[in-house]
């Protein structure tokens, strides 16, 4: 009982770290939401969030008229783009707050977050001993700007918890760990497709340095079962090999471009510097970038850096996502293990004092997405 205590202390205070900086990000949008007179829990469904309750609420098939695609239009397949995992289990939950669909997605974000809090923590320890790395890289991670949406009716929680775990899978040769969580990623977001070659890849490597290894085959197997079952079931309903592609593209503008959009939107603002909105978004862009660069370089196990860099490519080389791409680089942690590393190598005082500020700006920051911004997130 004591050596388990012990083993657990680290896994708890990592959990205490990420509940203390989401409580001082919900604290910052209630300040401002109260400024801007707007209720602070209907800004936590706002945008996709709506959506998702929408989903767990009615179905795929019965979602009502006034849920409309960015171009204006309710279309019958349109709700196949949201995955369906996240509403699934708000569905389960919601029993448990009395059918109050959106307490129950902030419950399912919130232990999720606690659930990848831990993952980051473990992944840490196998980077650097120390656990003063592991609590800053949950606190920059949970801390990060648009971080509000890890306490919000959104998938980042969820799919990073999934991801975390499925790395941990990986680096230590649990098989099934890693194929089920990987498989589960994959009913939660189309950023699985960067999960799923680590995935796959790592365990081929295993395949074939080992050579032979059943787990490793199963995981090769189980790995993508999600996102591809996805996609298929989409094409069956839509009647089109690329339907959930289809979707994305002509409902959501978003599709694969390689970066070019990302290119023009990044000179455009250079060029005007319209907004903060639009400023911090490609300095967010920027650094990511960096960072990615600096992981690949650093000395970590290799499925740390290819998933960091994978995600950031990934998002910077779709198109349609301008205004989101802050919230769907929050998956790709393993970016921030060098800064985490690095701020333990620093006085105590001067580490906890740039988390500090650095919290304190993603949580205004994140406020000011929802209260201040007028555009989806």
């Amino acid at each position: 009982m004591v050596i388990t205590a012990v083993r657990a202390r680290p896994y708890l205070l990592a959990t205490g770290v990420f509940v203390a900086v989401r409580l001082v990000g919900f604290a910052m949008l209630a300040i401002l939401a109260d400024n801007h007179d707007k209720p602070v829990f209907d800004l936590m469904k706002s945008w996709d969030g709506d959506w998702y309750l929408a989903i767990a609420e009615n179905g795929y098939d019965n979602i009502p008229a006034r849920f409309i695609d960015a171009n204006g239009h309710h279309t019958t397949y349109g709700p196949l783009a949201f995955f369906p995992l996240y509403p699934w289990l708000i569905r389960v939950v919601a029993p448990v707050t009395g059918s109050n669909t959106l307490a129950a997605a902030m419950v399912v974000s919130f232990l999720a977050g606690c659930v990848a809090a831990c993952g980051l923590f473990r992944i840490a320890r196998m980077v650097d001993p120390r656990p003063k790395t592991g609590y800053a890289l949950v606190a920059l991670w949970a801390g990060l700007p648009m971080g509000i949406t890890l306490s919000m009716a959104y998938t980042e929680a969820l799919f990073t918890a999934l991801a975390a775990w499925a790395l941990i899978g990986v680096i230590e040769r649990n098989w099934i760990l890693a194929g089920l969580c990987c498989a589960a990623a994959g009913l939660v977001r189309p950023t699985a497709n960067v999960l799923v070659i680590v995935v796959v890849v790592a365990a081929l490597i295993t395949v074939f340095r080992d050579g032979k290894s059943l787990w490793a085959w199963v995981a090769v197997v189980v790995a993508p079962a999600g996102l591809v079952g996805w996609w298929a079931y989409v094409a069956n309903r839509t009647g089109s090999l690329t339907g959930w592609f289809d979707l994305e593209r002509d409902g959501w503008n978003t599709k694969f471009d390689f970066g070019r959009e990302t290119l023009k939107f990044v000179r455009d603002v250079v060029m005007s510097g319209n907004s903060v909105m639009e400023t911090i978004d490609i300095l967010v862009i920027f650094g990511a970038i960096v960072l990615a660069v600096l992981t690949v370089r650093s000395r970590i196990p290799w499925p740390l850096s290819a998933y960091g860099a994978g995600v950031v490519f990934f998002v910077v080389a779709t198109a349609g996502i301008n205004y989101a791409r802050m919230r769907f680089l929050l998956p790709g942690f393993p970016v921030l293990i060098p800064v985490a590393r690095g701020l333990a190598n620093r006085k105590p005082g001067t580490a906890v004092a740039a988390i500090v500020a650095f919290v304190l700006f993603g949580a205004w920051f994140s406020a000011y997405s929802l209260t201040g911004w007028h555009f989806a997130i």
